[in-house]
């Protein structure tokens, strides 16, 4: 015979960081470097304070999503300082 309890627990929501580490997972995989990872670090900074149960998830998506944006960062200053080595160079061009 099975004892049932007449009522059941409800698993503890960690909708926020797991989201938040399934976005830095993926902004990683498929190369997304700046919406999406402004998005998972709300949301990891968001479940830092409502989801308790969920801090690990959500340092990784916080982790995750800051080495995207760094990397994003890192690319367009490279892209900015060649822009204006570039166009430095360009009256010498016809020399």
């Amino acid at each position: 015979m099975t004892t049932t309890t007449p009522y059941q627990t409800a698993a503890p929501v960690r909708t926020l960081s797991v989201t938040s580490f399934v976005i830095g997972l993926s902004s990683i995989v498929f190369g997304w470097t700046l919406v999406a990872p402004v998005a998972g670090l709300v949301l990891g900074i968001l479940a830092l304070k409502r989801e308790p149960l969920g801090r690990t998830f959500a340092i990784w998506g916080i982790v995750l999503n800051a080495v995207m944006l760094a990397g994003a960062a890192i690319g367009i200053a490279f892209a900015v300082v060649g822009l204006g080595v570039g166009l430095m160079a360009l009256p010498f061009a016809w020399l």
